[in-house]
C-alpha cells in the first residue's frame, strides 16, 4: 500500500484530470489514522463504506478555486471561501477532504464551516482519526435534543434571533444539565436580542462555579444599564469618584471583596499594572455610562489629577462592553483602537477608518484598525486606502505589503475595475488582482 503522503496527493491532485477515487481518499484516511495510532495497516480491519452524500458538491471551478488556494495561492482567503460555501448549502469535494481537516486541526478559525462543508465523507473521515475528530463537534444541522454542543448553540442562536423569549427558557430549561464549556458558550448566544427579561437569568448565572460562565452573564449584564450588576457598579464608581467644576477626583478601590468577584472583577491584576488600578478600570467599565452626566467628548476635557490613564483606558473599555456609538466615536479620537469600532454601524466604521487612514501614517496602528473594519469596503473606504497606497508606493514601497493584502481582502470585490483604473503602480495592481480573483471566486460558487 502507498504511504499516507502518495495517498493523500493522489487524492488531493489531478482536480479535473480525473475523476474522484473514493478508495484512495478512503485508504489515505486510514493510512493515517493508524499511523499515529501506531500501527500498521494489515493490522486492523477496512473501515465501513463512507455513507452516501446528500447535498451536491461545489461545482467544478469553484473546486478547482478551493484547490488553489488550499496549494497556496491567496492562501488567507480560505476562510471566506468557506463561509461563501457554506452559504450556499453545498458541500467540498471528497477529494479536498483531508488537506481541508489538516488544516483544521491546526487553525481553529476555519472549523465553524466544516460541519456542513465536509458533508456525511468528512465526518466519517473524522471518525477514523482522533485528529480530526474536532469536526464531530461542529454544526451539522441537527436539533436542539439530537445534535452536539455546536449544534445546540447554532439552534439556539437561531431560535434567540427569531423568539429571545423562547431561546431563553429553552436555556433555563436544559441549563442544570450542561456541562461548564457549554453553559458559557450558551450564555454568549444571549447577546443576540438582549433585554431586561434575560436580567433575572443572568443574574442567577453569576453565582455559576464556572469563571467563563460569570465572565460572560457579566459582560452581557454590562449592557443592561437598568440591572442590578450595574446599578451596584455605579455604586462602586460613586464611593471613588467625584466630578466638581472641571476636575476628576480619583481614590480607587482598597480591596477586592467576594461582591465584587461575583460581579465579575478580576482580583489579580495582568502583570504591570497595580491592584487598585485593575480594579478602578473594571469597576468603571462596568457601570452605566450614562453615570458620568455628559457627554464623552465634555468629560475628556475635564481634568484629571490622578489615575488619569486608567480612568481613561477605563472608558474604553466600558465602550467596547456596553457598545455604546457616542462612547466609541469619542474614545476612538483618543485612542484608535479596532475593537471600539464593533460599537458601531458598518457605514459609521468605514467613515471613521476612512478619515483615520486620511490622516494617519502607515504603521501598524492603522493596519490594526482597518482590520477591525467589517467587510466588504465601499468606495469611500476602498478609495482612502488605495489613495494611500499610492502615497506610500511613491517614498517606501517596500512597507506596503501587509496594506496591499488587507485592501485586496477586504474591498468588495465588486470594485476591481476602480482599483484598475485607480493608478497603474504595481501594488494598486496587485490589490486590483486580487479583488478579480475573488469576484470570480464568489461567481464560481453561485449554485
Amino acid at each position: 500500500m502507498k504511504g499516507w503522503e502518495d495517498l493523500a496527493s493522489t487524492a488531493l491532485v489531478g482536480t479535473g484530470r480525473r475523476p474522484y477515487r473514493g478508495d484512495l481518499l478512503a485508504d489515505a484516511a486510514v493510512e493515517v489514522a493508524r499511523r499515529r495510532a501506531g500501527r500498521r495497516t494489515d493490522e486492523s480491519a477496512p473501515p465501513a463504506p463512507a455513507p452516501a452524500e446528500e447535498q451536491a458538491a461545489v461545482g467544478r471551478r469553484a473546486a478547482e478555486r478551493l484547490v488553489r488556494i488550499i496549494g497556496g495561492d491567496h492562501e488567507r482567503l480560505l476562510p471566506e471561501w468557506l463561509a461563501a460555501a457554506a452559504a450556499t448549502g453545498r458541500r467540498v469535494p471528497a477529494y479536498a477532504l483531508p488537506e481541508l481537516l489538516e488544516r483544521g486541526r491546526r487553525d481553529r478559525s476555519i472549523r465553524v464551516h466544516l460541519g456542513v462543508l465536509a458533508g456525511r465523507r468528512g465526518r466519517w473521515l473524522a471518525g477514523l482519526d482522533p485528529a480530526w475528530d474536532y469536526l464531530l463537534e461542529e454544526p451539522t444541522g441537527e436539533t436542539w435534543e439530537l445534535g452536539g454542543a455546536a449544534d445546540r448553540r447554532a439552534h439556539l442562536r437561531a431560535l434567540r434571533a427569531a423568539d429571545p423569549a423562547r431561546a431563553r427558557r429553552l436555556l433555563e430549561s436544559t441549563w442544570e444539565r450542561e456541562t461548564p464549556d457549554d453553559r458559557a458558550e450558551f450564555v454568549e448566544v444571549l447577546a443576540d436580542g438582549l433585554s431586561m427579561d434575560d436580567e433575572p437569568f443572568l443574574e442567577e448565572a453569576l453565582d455559576d462555579r464556572r469563571r467563563e460562565v460569570r465572565q460572560a452573564a457579566a459582560n452581557l449584564l454590562t449592557r443592561l444599564p437598568g440591572s442590578r450588576m450595574s446599578q451596584r457598579m455605579a455604586a462602586r464608581v460613586s464611593a471613588c469618584v467625584s466630578v466638581t467644576g472641571q476636575t476628576i477626583a480619583v481614590d480607587p478601590p482598597k480591596e477586592c471583596d467576594r461582591a465584587m468577584e461575583r460581579d465579575g472583577i478580576r482580583p489579580k491584576p495582568p502583570r504591570g499594572i497595580g491592584e487598585r488600578a485593575w480594579w478602578l478600570q473594571q469597576v468603571i467599565a462596568r457601570a452605566p455610562l450614562s453615570i458620568w452626566g455628559g457627554p464623552p467628548a465634555a468629560l475628556l476635557k475635564l481634568k484629571i489629577p490622578d489615575w488619569d490613564a486608567e480612568v481613561k483606558a477605563a472608558w474604553v473599555r466600558a465602550a467596547v462592553l456596553q457598545k455604546d456609538p457616542e462612547w466609541a466615536r469619542a474614545m476612538f479620537g483618543w485612542d484608535p483602537i479596532a475593537d471600539l469600532l464593533e460599537a458601531l454601524p458598518p457605514d459609521e466604521q468605514q467613515e471613521l477608518a476612512a478619515h483615520f487612514v486620511k490622516n494617519h501614517d502607515l504603521d501598524s496602528q492603522l493596519i490594526m484598525v482597518l482590520g477591525g473594519v467589517s467587510s466588504h469596503w465601499r468606495e469611500g473606504l476602498a478609495t482612502a486606502v488605495l489613495r494611500k497606497i499610492v502615497k506610500v508606493a511613491a517614498t517606501q514601497p517596500w512597507n506596503l505589503g501587509e496594506l496591499v493584502k488587507l485592501a485586496g481582502e477586504h474591498i468588495d470585490p465588486a470594485l476591481f475595475l476602480l482599483a484598475e483604473s485607480y493608478s497603474p503602480v504595481e501594488p494598486i495592481q496587485q490589490v486590483a488582482a486580487l479583488l478579480r480573483f475573488r469576484a470570480d471566486m464568489y461567481k464560481e460558487l453561485v449554485p
